[in-house]
Formats: C-alpha cells, sequence, structure tokens
C-alpha cells in the first residue's frame, strides 16, 4: 500500500497522476523536479515488473487518481465484475462519481478538494444537498452551487476562474450561472493508466 505525501505516491508510481490540481501543471510538479521513486534507490532503474506487478501498479494508479481508499476500491470493483462490467464501464461508473463530476466541471481543483466540498453539502442535485461523493449522477441531473456557498472564497471567483476553462463533452456547463447539466454517459474517457489490467487483477 502506498503511504505518505500525494507527490510522493506519483513519484513512487512514476505517473503524473495530478494529485495535487493545478501544481502537477507546473514546474514545481515533484514528477517533473524528481522523476525517480523516493527513498535512497530511487535514482536506481526500475527493474521490469511482472504481469501481476504491472496490475498491481495500474490499481494503485487508478485509485489514487480517484480518491478511493483500498477496501472501497476493492468494494468498488468486485461489485462492478459481479454485474458483468466490462472496463469502459467501470472506467464510465468512475467518471460518473459526483466529485469526480465536480472536478471535471472545474468547480475545484483537484479531485481531493472536490471530495470536500460535496461532503461540506455544498454541492445541489436537482435542487437538492448531495453530500456523499461517491453519488453516481445521471442523464439529466443539474448539478449547482449552494447559493449560500457562492460567496465563499472557495467560489467567489469561480466564474472568472472558469472563462477559459472547457469541461469534457458529456457535461453541459453554463459558466456565469455556475449551473450543469449531465448531457449524456461519458465516453472516450483520456486516462494514463490500463483499467484492463485491473480487471484482470480483480477476476483472479
Amino acid at each position: 500500500m502506498l503511504r505518505g505525501p500525494k507527490e510522493k505516491k506519483e513519484r513512487a508510481l512514476g505517473e503524473k497522476l495530478f494529485l495535487k490540481g493545478e501544481r502537477c501543471l507546473s514546474p514545481k510538479c515533484a514528477v517533473v523536479r524528481r522523476p525517480y521513486r523516493p527513498g535512497v534507490h530511487g535514482r536506481d532503474r526500475r527493474r521490469a515488473l511482472s504481469e501481476f506487478g504491472q496490475q498491481l501498479q495500474e490499481k494503485q494508479k487508478i485509485r489514487l487518481t480517484y480518491g478511493l481508499k483500498e477496501a472501497q476500491f476493492r468494494r468498488f470493483f468486485k461489485g462492478a465484475l459481479k454485474k458483468g462490467g466490462e472496463s469502459n464501464i467501470i472506467l464510465e461508473k468512475l467518471e460518473r462519481r459526483l466529485d469526480n463530476v465536480i472536478f471535471r466541471l472545474g468547480f475545484a481543483v483537484s479531485r481531493s478538494i472536490a471530495r470536500q466540498t460535496v461532503s461540506h453539502s455544498h454541492i445541489l442535485v436537482n435542487n437538492k444537498i448531495v453530500n456523499i461523493p461517491s453519488y453516481e449522477v445521471k442523464i439529466g441531473d443539474i448539478i449547482t452551487i449552494k447559493p449560500t456557498s457562492k460567496n465563499l472564497p472557495l467560489f467567489k471567483e469561480l466564474s472568472a476562474q472558469l472563462k477559459k476553462y472547457e469541461p469534457p463533452s458529456w457535461l453541459a456547463l453554463d459558466k456565469e450561472k455556475l449551473e450543469a447539466k449531465v448531457a449524456s454517459l461519458p465516453s472516450n474517457i483520456q486516462t494514463p493508466f490500463n483499467i484492463n489490467l485491473v480487471v484482470e487483477y480483480y477476476s483472479r
């Protein structure tokens, strides 16, 4: 299990997972500054991973990207596989999590902040507070920020910050009203990991 600061986890996996939001786009990103594993042997050449090692590494990448705990991630995958979930369906379900949707809309700079935003009851779905980060949005759902939360420092400059931001095509965003609609199911999702390896991992 990977422990410690988020950027240390990214270095251990050798992948930029954008766990620190905008920092990951800057030269301050730890993976850019120190593109080797943490620890005294971090600069040593990485050994080729076994098939199991590759599966485990991809599992950690996905788990950390979406901010799920180990047991939560295991339950999610095993439940999806029992229902005959294919890799694209599993990824779609991960993308439809409310905390991920808040991140994709640009309402938060990272999924961890998006998760806090949802947990602290700042988000409405169809005019009702939803404070469960794992809530799965549906086509037609309207997502807004609670009116009394809009003047908080977290959201006060959001409309201006979103002017140059474009959310994924499955989310329709009104940048002035800070209101979004789930226009379709997620598709053609670009990811830095191979979800099929994780399906194989949990199918053993």
